[in-house]
């Protein structure tokens, strides 16, 4: 049973969207508005989450809400790799979430984590620990891509 749909993975990756085609991420807004409408419309109920934010910035969700997106949305995601991918402290999981929650009420889903099979399976294995000890009550588990939570507010 599908119980949620996301908008578009890593919105806000540098290497899936063009900010120099779209400077003000307006197109995007838009485009996400649409499909949040669409969804809504065929699937009253169907939780519509914009999709997993990789880097997590709370600059890119405010923009979002200004250009009305968020009207359309039931909840947020992020991405984190702090190991390879994000390069910034695994032990700063509590403070990226909360700076997602300081400026939206959605609900944040951690929709991917961990550390890339491109590292040694004792890192991987030790990315996944630690971020579980993290999330670990701030967070319930979700089913979803890789390993995944829903922060509770």
């Amino acid at each position: 049973m599908i119980e949620a749909a996301m908008i578009w993975n890593e919105p806000n990756n540098k290497s899936h969207w063009d900010p120099e085609l779209d400077p003000d991420w307006s197109r995007f807004a838009r485009m996400g508005r649409i499909a949040g409408e669409a969804i809504g419309a065929e699937a009253p109920g169907l939780v519509r989450v914009l999709g997993g934010m990789s880097p997590i910035d709370p600059n890119f969700v405010s923009n979002m809400i200004g250009q009305g997106l968020f009207d359309q949305l039931d909840a947020v995601a992020v991405h984190g790799f702090p190991l390879d991918w994000n390069l910034w402290p695994i032990d700063g999981w509590p403070q990226k979430l909360d700076e997602i929650a300081a400026v939206t009420d959605l609900p944040i889903w951690v929709s991917e984590v961990g550390a890339s099979s491109f590292g040694a399976e004792e890192v991987q294995e030790f990315g996944l620990h630690r971020t579980a000890e993290l999330l670990i009550g701030r967070a319930q588990p979700l089913t979803y891509i890789s390993i995944s939570f829903v922060l509770r507010h």
